[in-house]
Parts: C-alpha cells; structure tokens; sequence
C-alpha cells in the first residue's frame, strides 16, 4: 500500500518548482562528472568523488518528489466545519493574551518557523478535533501551555 502525502496548493507548486531545478542541474553535474574523470585516477580524484555526490543526492531528492507528487492528495480548506482539521488555520490564546497561529498541514509541508505544522506533531495531533473555545493543553520540550483556540480559519 502507497503512503498518501498530503500538501496544500501552495505546498504541491513548491515541489514542482524544486523538481524543476533539480532536473535542470543534472547536465552541469554530468559535465562536472565527464570533467573529472580526464583527471585519470578516479579513486583519488576529489572532483570526481564529489559530482558524483552531488549527482546521488540531486537523483534521490528528485525520486522522492516525484514519489510524492504521484502519491498526493490536495488539502482543501475546510468549509463551514468549526472544528480544527488538515487544512486548518488556528489563532490560540493563552490565558496572559500571548496569541499563536499555525496552519495544520501535512508532515511534507511541515514548516513550525513559518507556523505550518504537521498533523503528526504533538502540537497538531492536540489541534485536530477542537473547536473555538476548547482548551488545547501544548506540550514542547520548553513548556506545556495551555491556551484556548480562539479562531478556526
């Protein structure tokens, strides 16, 4: 069975344009690779040992997205639902009137210093399923924190 990836519109246009970047760096890579191996001796030869490198990592990246975009799923914000789900944008408050916003999303597009955290994080998993005015107790490694969910966006 195939994992299904889950990515908002924005999230799937990142990765096509990453695909696009990694697949246009692959003939300098080669020519740095077809460079190198004039040097002669590949076993000591620096140059070479690091296209090919590069060339590993720019291929691995490149399946892998492709692995992902055959594989996903569009997030879709939720409509007319007051409760907190994939897709979601959640204002918090805490009880001093610190306020927070995250965007709950997909482990793919995961990005906590941008305020996009993933459905499988702590801080997720204690989102999904809330509604505008329920406690939300937050574990981090720094604190755990209460704060009531004050806007389901």
């Amino acid at each position: 069975m195939k994992k299904q990836f889950y990515l908002t519109k924005e999230g799937i246009q990142e990765l096509e344009a990453e695909h696009k970047e990694l697949i246009e760096q692959r003939g300098p890579i080669a020519e740095r690779i077809k460079t190198a191996r004039e040097f002669g001796d590949l076993s000591e030869n620096a140059e070479y040992s690091s296209a090919r490198q590069e060339q590993e990592r720019v291929e691995s990246r490149i399946a892998e997205i492709e692995n992902i975009l055959q594989n996903v799923e569009v997030i879709r914000k939720p409509k007319g639902d007051n409760k907190v789900q994939l897709g979601s944008g959640v204002k918090l408050k805490s009880a001093d009137g610190k306020t927070k916003e995250f965007q709950v999303v997909g482990t793919v597009e995961a990005d906590p210093m941008n305020g996009k955290i993933s459905d499988e994080s702590p801080i997720g998993q204690a989102l999904l399923g809330k509604k505008e005015g329920d406690e939300v107790e937050i574990k981090t490694p720094a604190e755990t924190a209460i704060y009531i969910v004050a806007d389901i966006s």
